[in-house]
């Protein structure tokens, strides 16, 4: 019979819940492991739509097209402007990393979430990405991502907090690792 003693929940978070979580992943670390999937689909122009697909833990697709997410580049990139581009899409997948990293770790360890919220910027030179010099990254030069929070807690407490969240955001991690990317192209 299922408890119907109520858990404890912080910031949305069942606490009871994660611990259990974090339990059996340490026993049994496969558990812990995950394969994510995107397919992206040029459509017209410079726009584009990725479709987010679900798999289980034995990597078997369980859902195709669960997600859909659109891009397409600003005005001055020959875009319409009718979706985010790919680097904007990164600042948002760093920003919803942290937020999930924020929320969840302060459950843990006790504090309240009053006002949470991220601000990223960064800066691209469009001559890496033209092929116009090559001493020029295509990508981001750096990123600045500045936290937003206010809790019952201390700033020692908080400052902890970004600790704990920063060493263990997958996101944080990318951006300040080299992730190995192997491509390959086939021609139908």
């Amino acid at each position: 019979m299922a408890s119907t003693e109520p858990t404890e929940s912080k910031n949305g978070v069942d606490v009871e819940q994660l611990t259990e979580t974090i339990d059996a992943i340490s026993e049994d670390p496969s558990a812990g492991q995950f394969r994510f999937y995107a397919e992206t689909e040029w459509t017209d122009a410079l726009k584009c739509v990725t479709s987010i697909d679900e798999f289980d833990q034995a990597g078997e697709r369980i859902r195709t097209r669960e997600f859909h997410i659109e891009g397409d580049e600003p005005e001055q990139i020959l875009g319409e402007r009718t979706a985010p581009n790919a680097v904007e899409l990164l600042l948002a997948a760093l920003g919803s990393c942290l937020s999930v990293g924020y929320a969840a770790n302060a459950a843990a360890m006790g504090i309240e979430l009053d006002d949470l919220r991220f601000e990223m910027e960064g800066d691209v030179d469009l001559r890496g990405f033209l092929g116009i010099s090559d001493d020029v990254r295509a990508g981001y030069d750096g990123v600045t991502c500045t936290t937003y929070i206010r809790a019952d807690a201390s700033e020692e407490e908080l400052a902890d907090l970004r600790d704990r969240v920063e060493a263990t955001s997958p996101l944080v991690d990318n951006f300040s690792n080299e992730v190995p990317l192997s491509t390959e192209l086939v021609v139908e």
